[in-house]
């Protein structure tokens, strides 16, 4: 393939959308730009980064249900900057491949109808992904698509850890814990194999909007926190992770409230913004010196410290403790405030490293290391998109 072909990713959240930019080098895939666009923001703009210049373009374009619009627009304002006529390929994060994806592939008609089919598993992430491959389908006709699977991951797991305790009929049908963040997991094992191989027992804090947590063993994944949707696990912006099933019966059957409107508050009106009623970003929060502001943020590193600890009994011990993802990466706040829920297990943070994101933020005498790396989603799609091209 020739040096100067491109390969794009697509990596859509329930409300934005980071478009990677890939120059296709032999085997390698190497970042050459990246895009964000947040649907929220009015009007539409491009955040567009190539090297270290930054532009934020605006787009004209309405969104609609099919993109057409969106996607035309921003074609035509990343041909300013690349030669998008050597696009040749586009990987997508895709949310949910249920047990039928356990890596990635290349995209046609059956497999976005087998991925359609799994929107009920993840209904706030699996319509976004197939916007996007539908409209690139239809405007990009060239294009060869591919899908990267975030449970894929996953799928090491032994059948008793993804088991949930129902009847195995139900397990049989698919209702089982799948685990999310799969592609930011997978590139935090190979980053922390090369840089801290002797950290065989690890579990990885991927914080952001959405959050959980992963049980490393040699790089392989033993367990997740997020299990059957992305509402398990620890709290997130404005998911509350783990609920007593007790408490959705009572809101159906004793208050009466319609399915539609519980999931509304599960999906966007609990977690960090539920408990402190200010905010759903933890940057406001630990700023806030109100004590509803400080409770959620307790709440949240208080659980993460829990689902360690349970993760510990996974892997039958521990070596280390990764923090990663846009609060893991840049809080120390955070890392501190778990770090201090850990210290029965010995874990002993370096107020200097931590205050600097420093790659170990552990001391010398604690008796497991904690480090700090930088994830990237769009490296392993498009390393993923590169690999199925390259097979034909």
């Amino acid at each position: 393939m020739p040096s100067n072909d491109l390969l794009l990713t697509f990596n859509a959240g329930s409300s934005t959308v980071k478009i990677g930019i890939f120059a296709m080098e032999g085997a390698k895939a190497r970042r050459i730009g990246k895009g964000v666009i947040d649907f929220r923001a009015k009007p539409l703009s491009l955040g567009l980064s190539r090297g270290p210049q930054t532009f934020d373009m605006p787009l004209k374009a309405e969104v609609t249900e099919d993109l057409h619009d969106v996607i035309d627009e921003t074609f035509a304002r990343l041909a300013d900057h690349f030669d998008m006529a050597a696009s040749r390929a586009a990987g997508h994060r895709v949310v949910h491949g249920g047990d039928r994806f356990t890596k990635a592939i290349a995209l046609d008609a059956a497999s976005i109808g087998a991925i359609d089919a799994l929107t009920p598993l993840a209904p706030l992430h699996q319509p976004q992904a197939l916007r996007f491959v539908r409209a690139l389908a239809h405007l990009k006709p060239h294009l060869v698509q591919t899908a990267s699977f975030d449970t894929a991951f996953h799928a090491t797991q032994d059948d008793l850890v993804r088991r949930l305790a129902i009847p195995r009929s139900l397990h049989d049908e698919g209702i089982k814990r799948y685990g999310f963040h799969g592609l930011s997991y997978k590139f935090i094992a190979g980053e922390l194999t090369r840089k801290a191989p002797q950290a065989a027992k690890a579990v990885v804090a991927h914080l952001g909007s959405g959050a959980s947590l992963c049980a490393l063993e040699g790089g392989i994944s033993r367990d997740c926190s997020m299990g059957f949707s992305t509402l398990d696990g620890i709290p997130m912006a404005t998911r509350p992770g783990w609920l007593d099933p007790g408490v959705i019966l009572y809101l159906a059957g004793e208050r009466k409230q319609p399915l539609g409107e519980i999931e509304d508050l599960l999906y966007r009106r609990s977690g960090l913004l539920g408990v402190s009623g200010i905010s759903a970003d933890t940057r406001d929060l630990l700023k806030d010196g109100r004590p509803e502001a400080r409770q959620a943020i307790d709440l949240l590193t208080l659980r993460i410290a829990g689902e360690i600890g349970r993760m510990a009994a996974t892997l039958g011990g521990l070596d280390a403790v990764v923090f990663t993802a846009g609060i893991g990466e840049n809080q120390p706040g955070i890392r501190a405030g778990v770090a201090k829920h850990l210290a029965w297990l010995g874990l002993s943070i370096d107020e200097r490293a931590n205050t600097a994101n420093d790659f170990t933020i552990s001391t010398g005498q604690s008796r497991m290391t904690a480090h700090v790396i930088a994830t990237d989603e769009e490296q392993v799609i498009a390393d993923e998109a590169l690999s199925l091209l390259a097979a034909g």
